[in-house]
């Protein structure tokens, strides 16, 4: 579904991805860890589209989409979400899907409709599959960090994407809410057959979902492979978990 060669970026001299290479089948989940400044963001950044890369490729289902708008290769079916959550923070929750629907739909120049009467079945169908119809009606903004995460989430998946990106999805979340974050995410890709590539600092969710795990440090991929074989490489417990992987 994605593969990802070789690539490069730096800014002013310091190079924050180096030679990055590997690929995603479909429906595998592929969680990418590392230490704080070690080019999770930018690696995501250069396959949406958000970056352009100084060397290398990025191919999506055998199309090469290096350097093209996120736009385009949003339309080309891949989705995104971010470490800081982008929602309409003042509409509700049902707009909120159901405006992401309408502009995946092309409909978003339809004068003669009222958008209350566009894609009402398909809106509602989301919320429900996300488990958030009881709050269709609350302004996004009032919800826990977690429930806007969800929106987020729902916003994303409006695009019918192939593959998704999610940066950090359960950060600042309470134990329960990532307990509840780690189920939806499993369900929806047996769902949705979908390719899932996240970033995350919670070990507990990388282990209970990722099926291939890739350990960036300082902009590199040093260890690539199943969770229990990046468990136990020597090179990543002393280098990103000195020695205290559980």
């Amino acid at each position: 579904m994605l593969e990802v060669r070789d690539l490069r970026k730096s800014f002013s001299g310091f190079v924050a991805t180096s030679d990055v290479s590997f690929s995603v089948r479909r429906k595998q989940i592929l969680a990418v860890i590392g230490p704080n400044g070690a080019g999770k963001s930018t690696l995501f950044n250069l396959i949406t589209g958000h970056l352009a890369p100084d060397r290398g490729e990025v191919l999506l289902e055998g199309r090469d989409i290096t350097g093209a708008s996120p736009h385009r290769i949003c339309r080309m079916g891949m989705g995104r979400s971010f470490q800081r959550t982008n929602i309409f923070s003042r509409l509700t929750v049902y707009e909120n899907v159901q405006a992401s629907l309408i502009a995946h739909q092309g409909r978003g120049l339809n004068m003669w409709r009222r958008s209350d009467a566009q894609l009402r079945d398909k809106t509602e169908a989301m919320l429900q599959s996300l488990g958030l119809a009881d709050e269709c009606d609350t302004v996004a903004g009032e919800l826990s960090h977690g429930g806007q995460k969800q929106v987020e989430l729902a916003i994303a998946l409006a695009g019918e994407p192939r593959v998704l990106l999610l940066d950090e999805p359960t950060a600042g979340m309470s134990a329960q809410e990532t307990g509840e974050v780690i189920r939806l995410l499993d369900r929806i890709v047996e769902e949705r057959e979908l390719t899932l590539l996240f970033t995350e600092h919670d070990m507990d969710v990388v282990f209970s979902i990722a099926h291939v795990v890739a350990v960036l440090h300082q902009g590199r991929i040093v260890a690539n492979g199943a969770p229990e074989e990046v468990r136990r490489d020597a090179l990543v417990r002393s280098i990103y978990l000195g020695g205290g992987m559980h």
